[in-house]
This record gives C-alpha cells, sequence and structure tokens, in this order.
C-alpha cells in the first residue's frame, strides 16, 4: 500500500450524483511529503463531490491546526487552518491542469490522487511569517538573540526584543 493510497478517488466508478469523503493530513502525511517545516498537523478535510454527465465538481473543505517552528524563538507556534478548495475534473486525451479551476486527467486513469492538491491547499494557509504574538516568544532564546544581535547606533529599526516584547500593546513595524 502506497504513501499516498487512501487519497485515491475512484471517479471513473462513480455514478452521476453527489458524494462525500473524508480525508486526513496528519504529521505522518506532511512527513511522506516531506515538509520539514511543519512539526504536527491535525488537519481534516471533506470532500463534496457533484459528478454530472462527465465533470467532478470538487469542494475541499479543510480545517485544523499545524504547528510550524516560530520564525523567531523556534519554538513551535500552532497556525490554525480554514481553507476551501475547488476544482472541477475532467476526462480528456492527456493531462493538463493550465487552469486553475479545471483539471483534465487521461481517460486511462480511473481514479485521481488527491494528496498533492490538499498538501498544496494546506500549505498555502501557513503564513510566510509566523511568529508568536508579543511576549510569548521563549525567553532563552530571546536572551541568546539579544546577546548575539549587532547594534547599531541611531537605528530606530534595531529595537531590542525584550523591550519589544514588553511594550504593552505596541506592535512594532519591524520585528526581524
Amino acid at each position: 500500500m502506497g504513501k499516498f493510497s487512501a487519497f485515491k478517488l475512484q471517479l471513473a466508478q462513480l455514478p452521476d450524483g453527489h458524494f462525500e469523503q473524508d480525508f486526513v493530513c496528519d504529521t505522518e502525511f506532511f512527513k511522506n511529503m516531506e515538509h520539514p517545516g511543519i512539526i504536527s498537523a491535525d488537519v481534516n478535510v471533506h470532500l463534496d463531490l457533484e459528478k454530472k454527465h462527465d465533470a467532478y465538481d470538487c469542494t475541499f473543505h479543510c480545517k485544523g491546526t499545524v504547528e510550524v517552528p516560530c520564525d523567531r524563538c523556534l519554538d513551535p507556534i500552532a497556525i490554525d487552518i480554514d481553507a476551501d478548495y475547488h476544482i472541477i475534473v475532467k476526462y480528456g486525451e492527456t493531462y493538463n491542469d493550465e487552469s486553475d479551476d479545471i483539471l483534465v486527467i487521461p481517460y486511462e486513469n480511473p481514479y485521481l490522487n488527491v494528496a498533492y492538491m490538499l498538501y498544496d491547499t494546506i500549505v498555502l494557509c501557513i503564513p510566510m511569517r509566523h511568529v508568536h504574538p508579543l511576549g510569548k516568544c521563549n525567553r532563552a532564546m530571546a536572551a541568546a538573540l539579544n546577546k548575539h544581535k549587532a547594534h547599531q547606533e541611531g537605528d530606530d529599526d534595531d529595537l531590542d526584543f525584550d523591550e519589544v516584547a514588553d511594550a504593552p500593546g505596541s506592535e512594532p513595524d519591524n520585528m526581524d
């Protein structure tokens, strides 16, 4: 049994009508995708599929949490995932994914593996910059960052991490 065999949809066998299927994208899923940036994951995916004639109208509802390292202190930070992905799948002579809304798969494929669609959908929900809220980063790491940080005199953008983290209700423009 392959790593992603649980993510195969047997499209060719479906009669016209409405179908539903559930998937789980967990920590093992992301390890199999070889994504080292995700520490752990628990994302439930619900598929609503409507087959009409030769088209498969698919809507994936992804909801759950992934943990990634904080960019500042490297401790895990939970990122909520709540996303929908919609695509129409059709059969054709050759594979064609040039459109954002329509996927054409060859007639000889009786199934569609949706693992990479789900992976892309979930990963795109993770912000480029993931940091803990002010004052929530690991204090030992913050102290180490401050110790090794190069200070430039007169540079307002070079803020002391502890000062920023302790500032009540202030969100600095530049925390890098």
